[in-house]
């Protein structure tokens, strides 16, 4: 359920700091982010404006006008017949889970895609011990596609990669709307 006060907006250079707190966070202690050492507030401003240049969605969500968390739609592979599917990402703040901050990026992040024309939308979860990120994407539609065990080594174990896929729009099954 939707906190009251909660808002998802564009991500702007004054939200840099937070961004990169949250994933630094995440890179030190979780295994969201494939990272072991936290890139600094540069790299973090680097990534998000490459990723604004290119057209991509990046959102901020704020709770009672308070950073909660972010989210960003990226080219899933770099080679051009992958340019019509995303891949996601969502962090939320560990004090800001369970109050609807991860539905409401997500959401956001899979309308906007949507509207730019993207077909499909892959979730790269990076552990299948990260229930909260899976149940996130199943309660929006996203699918199961694949395990891959043993795909990164952090924190002193291997971790399974989980890739969920979201058909967005006609999905696969019309032609792109531009070439």
């Amino acid at each position: 359920m939707a906190s009251p006060g909660l808002a998802v907006r564009d991500a702007t250079t004054l939200d840099v700091p937070s961004i990169t707190a949250l994933h630094a966070h995440e890179a030190d202690t979780g295994v969201s982010a494939y990272e072991c050492l936290a890139p600094s507030e540069a790299e973090m401003a680097k990534r998000w404006q490459a990723s604004v240049q290119q057209g991509f969605p990046y959102l901020v969500a704020e709770l009672d006008g308070q950073f909660a968390g972010y989210a960003y739609a990226s080219s899933y592979r770099a080679r051009e017949g992958y340019r019509w599917t995303v891949e996601d990402t969502v962090y939320v703040l560990p004090a800001a889970r369970g109050r609807g901050v991860g539905i409401a990026l997500l959401r956001s992040l899979i309308d906007v895609c949507t509207r730019l024309g993207y077909r499909q939308m892959i979730a790269v979860i990076g552990d299948g011990t990260s229930t909260g990120s899976i149940a996130l994407h199943e309660r929006l539609g996203f699918l199961a596609a694949g395990v891959f065990p043993g795909m990164g080594w952090k924190h002193g174990r291997w971790l399974d990669n989980v890739q969920m896929l979201l058909p967005l729009g006609a999905g696969r099954g019309a032609p792109p709307d531009r070439a």
